[in-house]
């Protein structure tokens, strides 16, 4: 990818620095020292990988913004309302979700490592940042990890017009006998809100089909698309499409599955009590739920049988015959690797919104930083 001219309109903040920055304005919104360090590397994270939409651009809008708002814990209590040897239900009571969940993947780890599979459930969480930070922590366990998490309001049912679900990833990772390890971490939307929200900073309209509106007509006007999403007035496509021509049922039954194994099994929230808003239109918490497994491949034929065979079949795909024109075919997590070697010697990109955000955060805590682009 030509990331120059991908990004003509950005700056190139190198990792060290981003990281800092952001861990410095979570500490100056009270957060601990400790919880900082694990959602400014969650974060640091999504923008290392070249997934943009969940990395500093969270930083203001997602967690400070909600923190000011009086809807968000900065200090992260967590309950542990039950535990057996291979699973638990954790309380995040309105806490940082990265804290929580970090918690919850390690704990599913430790499980797995004991007795070969771990899972733990979350309730009353918040916006956990990247679904493929925990699978990645599994993996470099040398296990299987999967998670998923439910959200917003955002997804239409096929046939339906109205925002019902989130856009709810399902996630999952494991090892393999190459440098990088095998992370599909994608929403069960045609997109993510975050790359709605990337769309929005860069002026751009959405493609056709990612969203539709009451009227069941697809709509591209980004900005007004975000604000009608909080009111109820758009929703996103399944993965799929719109429809059952392209399969879009099959996105919208994922995305329950990830509703019900979110909330059932901790009795968590769900659909419309995730809004984010009263019944007279004040902000209040969104309650998450998140799930997270480990497998441990040890407890199956051991850990390198299984890496072999894993980069065998990925290997297998990128090499099969290409289309014409196409020069290479890629499998989950490749884009990311690729993204990361780039970015570790050039840096992150900033685009102007960004920038003008981290200005901003700067002069409202007096931290002591300059920028390349004032």
């Amino acid at each position: 990818m030509a990331y120059q001219d991908a990004y003509k309109n950005s700056e190139w903040v190198d990792f060290e620095t981003l990281e800092q920055f952001m861990k410095e304005c979570l500490l100056n919104c009270g957060i601990p020292e400790q919880d900082a360090d694990v959602i400014s590397d969650v974060l640091i994270t999504s923008d290392k990988r070249g997934i943009d939409s969940h990395g500093i651009g969270r930083l203001k809008p997602i967690y400070i913004d909600r923190i000011d708002w009086g809807i968000l814990n900065p200090k992260t209590k967590i309950d542990v309302v039950k535990e057996t040897a291979t699973t638990a239900v954790l309380d995040g009571n309105n806490g940082m979700g990265h804290v929580v969940s970090k918690k919850a993947m390690q704990m599913a780890i430790d499980k797995a490592k004991e007795n070969g599979m771990g899972m733990v459930t979350v309730r009353n969480s918040t916006h956990y940042g990247i679904a493929g930070y925990y699978t990645l922590m599994a993996s470099e366990a040398g296990m299987i990890g999967i998670t998923g998490t439910n959200a917003r309001p955002s997804i239409a049912p096929t046939f339906g017009v109205e925002n019902m679900l989130g856009t709810n990833p399902l996630t999952i990772g494991f090892p393999t006998d190459e440098e990088f390890p095998f992370i599909l971490d994608c929403a069960t939307s045609v997109s993510q809100r975050g790359k709605v929200e990337m769309y929005s900073r860069e002026g751009k309209e959405l493609p056709e089909g990612w969203v539709i509106g009451r009227d069941g007509k697809s709509r591209t006007d980004t900005d007004q698309i975000l604000e009608d999403l909080t009111k109820g007035k758009a929703a996103m496509a399944p993965l799929g499409g719109l429809g059952e021509l392209t399969a879009g049922f099959k996105g919208y039954g994922y995305a329950t599955v990830v509703e019900v194994l979110s909330a059932a099994l901790q009795g968590g929230s769900f659909l419309k009590d995730l809004n984010g808003f009263d019944e007279n239109g004040e902000r209040i918490p969104y309650p998450l739920g998140h799930f997270f497994i480990a497998i441990n491949t040890e407890f199956f034929l051991g850990l390198e049988t299984f890496k072999k065979i894993a980069g065998l079949i990925v290997r297998g795909l990128r090499n099969s015959e290409k289309a014409p024109g196409e020069e290479r075919i890629y499998t989950a997590g490749e884009k990311e690797w690729d993204a990361w070697k780039y970015r570790k010697e050039h840096g992150c990109p900033v685009p102007e919104v960004l920038q003008k955000q981290m200005i901003e955060l700067r002069d409202r805590w007096n931290m002591d930083y300059s920028f390349s682009w004032e």
